[in-house]
């Protein structure tokens, strides 16, 4: 479970990290990373957040939950690796439905990699 404090739950703040942040997709993901600079230099961090868009488009309510609960999950444990501060989106595509947890644990992870990755 994600704390509340990393919770993504404005439409604003969804609607920001999808039109301005860096994309990366893969099989089963499509993942939106958003860095947001805008704090004073005295301010504490604030805490990444993180929200998901399962639509119709990946099945029923039972495997759009599934998938829901298993991204919170591939999530919960890669918070310390996502820049503080930040927006991110995860968009579940149709092929998440059938794919096991460690294959969205792989699919997160290589999307996060392209994109934290500095060229």
């Amino acid at each position: 479970m994600l704390p509340a404090s990393n919770r993504l739950r404005r439409s604003d703040d969804f609607r920001r990290a999808v039109r301005s942040g860096r994309r990366a997709g893969r099989r089963a993901v499509v993942l939106h990373l958003l860095v947001r600079d805008d704090r004073a230099d005295d301010a504490p961090a604030a805490p990444a957040r993180v929200g998901f868009v399962v639509n119709k488009a990946v099945g029923n309510a039972v495997l759009r939950n599934r998938v829901h609960r298993r991204l919170r999950a591939v999530l919960a444990t890669r918070l310390p690796d996502l820049p503080a501060g930040s927006l991110t989106v995860v968009r579940a595509l149709p092929s998440s439905a059938s794919a096991s947890y460690d294959e969205l644990a792989a699919d997160v992870d290589g999307a996060l990699r392209r994109i934290l990755d500095p060229r």
